[in-house]
């Protein structure tokens, strides 16, 4: 046997071992049937199946893995470890008929396909799976046929709440009928939401088990997602669906959404809120982050043990490393998308530098279409914002362009050059900003004033009480956010005197202590309580949220009327998300008595404005009619030439590089490490016992947490504690970051993993989402290895510089390399740019 057969074998065996499979080995004759400790059964043993039971038409089996009473249950086709699997699709597909079974596994020990003959396409797998979860699981023993064949009608969902709600007299009264529907929230599915059903149904007939959905904000997402579970449930295609998010709130959301539509019929969870019984629910809701986190998902679950899996946002929930999550269970796989692949209109991508975010951007949508089978780039099914709008479903923004002098040139290609004196009297010095560099390298109070006095003269009113509408605002930074923040609430005092006290508007970044919660409140019109401009009336008194990247997807606040885009945006999907937010449709009701009679105000919501201040709509080429143009009064710090134009000392500040100040080296010798180590162990004991910690942390709030912990725990008398120390004690051969710190405290990391242990779990996913050649496996291994712990070889790849590879720098050489391929190179770089952390292995 040759050299890449036999580790290709001894791989697999060890794999089916590990599995609990009871199998037969045709290279060796026999089975790891234990009759009695350490004695295998051997071919002759086997009674019942007869002599040549492995022997089929044109050959024997490779493995031939057995149900729990020893007859053939899965035909396994093992290959070299340089072959790829799938060139043994047809000859197992052979085997398996010749014995009348219907699974396969393809292998070549490293990369393996699990597949049902009769049923769609051999599923890529991280694991081999048991015979118990196979025999058990709804995906692997379903019928298709009862799936694509189940009646969708409109209320589909609602008869799940009440199957007789059309009997109701309520109901048959079409003037109660609505008030009816509401009390006892029956939703009912739009015809657009049936058409997506509709479509899943025929992708299924035609033997597909991976869809994609593409609909805009707004659209009811996770409705359609609520009746695609109960038709898979129902029609016994699954036992167990997973939902996932890509962050905390969001698990909240769909668990609330979920239990309103689907209840009683269906359970739903929260994973980690029920990490002991979350096999008594049909729908668990996870992010991807908890399952990841030590590798939870193959420690908790079999491969079977969802047959169908939904990835909300599945461009940002399953991109990157997080992908070997939703790779490992076998079953349907659904995605659902806000932002169409094709909204990135113009672009060579073959151009763009990797810099660029749109370059990350195309890659990330483009992979998408391709996970869910739809490398045509024509999803499942598409609803896009245009067609809710025809439909009257959503609402198309008022876009506010408004740029000041200095944004303006900000934008324009040449930047905005700025003049100042050298060191000589006649020596002049040009330095050019972008749009990019403001609030980040180019500052002006001035023209955050005049965006905050643009925004609250020109902001839609609320048409019950008059005051601003409710708003959320896009900011650079967290320091931005808080300067523009106080601004607001200055100009709101000589707006409205004394109706608001610094609660006009309010900062919610990842470092304000709740943050979460804030949003939450606001959403519930009780954000620093409600209006005092009309008792009785249900609107937050606080009407602006001041953030960065928070309330930007997943977000639903319907009675929002105003959003502000202080910033850049150079994301696509960023910029589709904040402005989805906008797009749902309200009615503001306010009720009253008036002699005895209840008169009801209501005025729907038409529009909202979205005030962009640094061309963005511009910049994605917009196709919406816009509503209303403003054009700002000239900046006030006076005229500029076009080319040159003279600093203004009001409205530039010029921030000169920060050097390195200190640079210590502490090297700790074995006999410091019983301390560092006890140094270690007080601080966590410190910091599990702080109430404000731990809320923090249960919050998921991270940043807030280590504000928090720099500030009132760390550099303290007595212990002085840092965050180098921490690091130093631990004793890892790479950097410990404050996150896993903190998650090792509260017990979700039962330790911290080594380099190596990493390297092998961020390489998972890089295979996962890329069609490594067989033949180079190993190859591109070892270099995305290399490339991402060692950072000079990892700049000579940077700087094209091979020539000093296998030098002094590393062992990897130039021969290295070109067995490996610029290709594979290539792939492995662009992958490591976008998805991995260097830094931790540093």
């Amino acid at each position: 046997m040759k050299k890449k057969e036999a580790s290709a074998r001894i791989k697999i065996n060890r794999l089916l071992e590990e599995a609990g499979w009871r199998f037969f080995d045709d290279e060796n004759e026999s089975a790891n049937i234990q009759l009695e400790p350490n004695v295998k059964m051997s071919k002759a043993d086997l009674t019942g199946l007869g002599e040549n039971f492995d022997k089929v038409k044109n050959g024997f089996v490779d493995f031939l893995l057995l149900d729990d009473k020893g007859k053939p249950f899965i035909v396994l086709e093992a290959k070299a470890e340089d072959k790829d699997p799938l060139v043994g699709k047809e000859q197992a597909r052979e085997y398996a008929k010749s014995l009348y079974l219907k699974y396969v596994i393809l292998s070549n020990g490293n990369q393996h396909y699990f597949w049902n003959i009769y049923k769609g396409n051999p599923q890529l797998i991280t694991a081999f799976p048991s015979y118990e979860s196979i025999r058990e699981s709804k995906a692997m023993n379903a019928d298709p046929a009862k799936l694509y064949s189940e009646e969708v009608g409109a209320d589909y969902i609602a008869v799940i709440k009440n199957p007789r709600y059309m009997e109701a007299p309520e109901y048959i009264n079409p003037e109660t009928r609505q008030q009816f529907l509401y009390d006892n929230g029956l939703r009912f599915l739009r015809q657009y939401q049936i058409n997506a059903l509709k479509a899943l149904q025929e992708s299924v007939r035609h033997g597909n088990q991976r869809f994609l959905f593409e609909m805009a904000t707004g659209t009811g997402k996770t409705l359609t997602s609520a009746a695609v579970i109960r038709l898979f449930l129902r029609s016994g295609n699954a036992n167990r669906v997973l939902f996932l998010v890509d962050r905390i709130e969001l698990e909240n959301q769909a668990k609330k959404n979920f239990q309103n539509y689907l209840a009683p019929d269906y359970h739903t969870v929260i994973f980690k809120e029920n990490v002991d019984d979350w096999r008594k629910a049909e729908v668990v809701v996870s992010t991807v982050q908890t399952l990841m986190f030590n590798n939870k998902y193959k420690r908790f679950f079999k491969p079977t043990d969802f047959s169908l899996i939904i990835a909300d946002e599945c461009h940002r929930s399953i991109n990157g490393n997080s992908r070997a999550v939703f790779e490992y269970f076998l079953g349907y796989k659904l995605g659902l998308t806000a932002t169409p692949k094709d909204y990135i209109k113009n672009i060579d991508a073959e151009k763009l530098k990797a810099t660029d975010p749109r370059a990350w951007e195309k890659r990330q949508l483009l992979d998408s279409y391709k996970t869910f089978g739809c490398e045509s780039g024509d999803p499942t099914y598409r609803y896009s914002l245009l067609d809710g709008v025809r439909d009257g479903y959503l609402i198309n923004p008022t876009v506010v362009d408004a740029r000041t002098d200095i944004t303006t040139k900000l934008l324009a290609d040449e930047g905005y050059a700025v003049i100042s004196q050298g060191d000589e009297a006649d020596e002049e010095q040009e330095e050019t900003y972008f749009a990019r560099d403001f609030e980040k390298k180019f500052f002006s109070e001035e023209t955050n004033k005049m965006f905050v006095k643009t925004f609250m003269d020109n902001a839609l009113r609320d048409p019950i009480t008059g005051e601003i509408g409710k708003g959320i605002i896009f900011c650079v930074s967290r320091k931005h956010a808080a300067k523009i923040t106080q601004l607001l609430n200055v100009y709101a005092d000589m707006m409205f005197p004394g109706k608001y006290c610094s609660d006009f508007a309010m900062q919610i970044t990842s470092d304000v202590m709740n943050a979460q919660t804030y949003t939450i409140n606001f959403q519930n019109n009780n954000l620093s309580g409600t209006t005092n401009f009309l008792e009785g009336y249900k609107s937050s008194k606080t009407r602006i949220c001041v953030t960065v990247g928070m309330m930007t997807t997943g977000y639903d606040c319907e009675d929002l009327l105003n959003i502000g885009l202080l910033r850049p945006i150079f994301s696509p999907t960023d910029f589709i998300q904040i402005k989805g937010r906008g797009t749902r449709k309200h009615d503001f009701i306010f009720k009253e008595r008036n002699g005895g009679q209840e008169i009801v105000h209501k005025y729907p919501k038409e529009t909202f404005k979205l005030f962009d201040f640094f061309g963005n709509c511009e910049y994605f080429e917009e196709k919406f009619d816009y509503d209303e143009v403003l054009k700002l009064p000239r900046f006030q710090g006076g005229s500029v030439s076009q080319g040159t134009p003279p600093v203004d000392p009001d409205g530039y500040e010029n921030f000169a590089p920060d050097p390195l100040k200190t640079l210590v080296e502490t090297k700790i010798g074995a006999e410091g490490m019983k301390i560092d180590r006890m140094y270690f162990d007080k601080f966590e004991e410190t910091v599990k016992e702080d109430p404000v910690a731990r809320e923090q942390y249960e919050q998921g709030n991270y940043p807030a947490v280590i504000r928090y912990i720099d500030e009132h725990i760390m550099n303290q008398p007595n212990e002085y504690y840092t965050w180098d120390k921490l690091r130093r004690s631990i004793g890892s051969d790479r950097r410990i970051t404050a996150r896993e710190i903190l998650d090792k405290i509260f017990g979700v990391l039962p330790f911290f993993k080594s380099k190596k242990e990493l390297v092998e779990d961020e390489f998972e996913g890089y295979a996962l989402t890329h069609s490594i050649p067989s033949e180079k496996y190993a190859d591109v291994k070892e270099f995305f290895a290399t490339y991402v712990t060692d950072k000079d070889v990892r700049r000579a790849i940077e700087d094209r510089k091979f020539q000093l590879l296998g030098t002094d720098i590393s062992t990897y050489t130039m021969a290295d390399l070109k067995h490996l391929g610029l290709d594979n190179m290539q792939s492995v770089v662009d992958y490591v740019a976008d998805n991995v952390n260097v830094s931790r292995f540093m």
